[in-house]
């Protein structure tokens, strides 16, 4: 095979800087450095979960509230029972627990009216809320005037995410009603529908020593990949570079992951989160909310769960921190896997890991995926002095509607 003369000139040249004593030393400091960093990382990973010391007692009044839909297995597998353990040891006096359930065809229903019997018998204060109304209820309705958008098709259909963004709003209300009522709560505890332990929530809750606007897991489904790659945004607001440890492309937010230390991040939801009620009792309360509609026909889109951060005031006081040693799944299976006495990773993982994100890091860029979200706001903005979009990092270039048995992007 011959080869083009600028590529043998290319290969030449490099042969001979391999050649170099000077380039030959930088090489082995290099190898050296990073055998002495995964040595040290190798030593202090928390083992991962079972050498770190337990976190402190709860002291604090604590809303919990969850949404459901087609979550019967996790729910009998593992978080009904983890939810009866919680608010014990929480304290019943110090929590209440609002659960809304919205169309389930499995029986997510009859595992949570067990679970409100069991809450019932320990006199925890509740609102189990289970609705009848399916998706296909909601998408025959008359369109309203937000929350809806015209599809390439032609059809004029109901947006996912505003309808996520109700559903999590409904799950507030039982806050504000106590709130106008005298009765305060000093934190929000979010949960999706994952395994988790008590422990899991006390060391979430002590993340970053308890200062924070938001403090978030991690979420598997398959392990080692975490899950929400839709919420998840490193301290300059980049998508991870990939969905193995150490994620991230930020220097700050990778610093710090491979530390396994609370990570800066500019939003984060993965599976369990921990935010001061305050914001959400003010006069104007925080609220979850979708892109506008208008923004949404340009086909693009971002999540509810990082849209909250964006629009949270203590974001920028008190930072949002994602804790890498609590990590919950979204099967007992996996959360056993995660939480196995052998689950540390070894130096060569370690090392592997460190390569391949390295690599990535070097030879990709978000740059392109950004700029086209940053030329339709632009856009945007140029039609109404009235369109401005906070959460600019939370953008991706999808368009999301609900269908009968779930969603699907158009």
């Amino acid at each position: 095979m011959t080869f083009p003369i600028s590529f043998r000139h290319s290969f030449r040249s490099l042969r001979r800087l391999a050649r170099q004593p000077v380039f030959r030393l930088l090489v082995v400091l290099l190898l050296v450095w990073d055998s002495l960093h995964i040595v040290s990382l190798h030593r202090h990973q928390p083992g991962g979960l079972h050498s770190a010391p337990p976190p402190p007692p709860n002291t604090k009044r604590i809303y919990i509230t969850s949404q459901h839909w087609n979550t019967e297995r996790v729910l009998r597998e593992r978080w009904n029972s983890a939810l009866l353990a919680l608010v014990q040891e929480l304290g019943v006096a110090n929590v209440f627990v609002t659960i809304y359930e919205s169309g389930s065809w499995d029986d997510t229903k009859g595992a949570l009216g067990e679970l409100d019997g069991a809450l019932g018998e320990l006199d925890v204060k509740r609102n189990v809320t289970l609705s009848y109304v399916t998706h296909e209820d909601e998408i025959k309705k008359k369109p309203a005037e937000t929350g809806w958008i015209e599809t390439p098709g032609g059809k004029t259909e109901l947006r996912r995410i505003p309808f996520l963004a109700d559903l999590r709003n409904q799950g507030l209300q039982p806050l504000m009603d106590m709130h106008s009522q005298g009765q305060e709560f000093d934190m929000i505890l979010f949960l999706n529908d994952v395994a988790f332990s008590p422990e899991d929530v006390l060391r979430l809750l002590d993340t970053n020593h308890g200062e924070y606007a938001a403090a978030c897991s991690l979420d598997f489904s398959k392990p080692p990949a975490y899950y929400d790659t839709f919420a998840l945004r490193d301290s300059d607001g980049h998508e991870t570079v990939m969905q193995t440890w150490p994620y991230f492309r930020s220097h700050a937010s990778r610093y710090a992951a491979e530390r396994f230390q609370p990570v800066p991040v500019k939003s984060c939801w993965n599976g369990m989160v921990a935010m001061p009620a305050g914001p959400f009792t003010k006069n104007q309360p925080l609220r979850f909310r979708g892109t506008p509609d208008s923004l949404a026909l340009a086909h693009v889109e971002g999540s509810e769960c990082c849209l909250i951060h964006a629009d949270n005031s203590l974001s920028t006081t008190k930072g949002v921190y994602l804790n890498p040693n609590v990590q919950v799944s979204y099967s007992r299976a996996a959360y056993d896997a995660l939480h196995a006495e052998n689950a540390a990773m070894s130096a060569f993982t370690l090392y592997r890991s460190i390569w391949k994100h390295r690599i990535l890091r070097w030879f990709t860029t978000p740059l392109l995926k950004e700029w086209v979200i940053d030329r339709r706001l632009k856009t945007w903005r140029k039609e109404s002095p009235n369109n401005y979009e906070p959460g600019n990092y939370c953008l991706i270039n999808e368009m999301q509607i609900l269908i009968g048995r779930g969603w699907k992007h158009v």
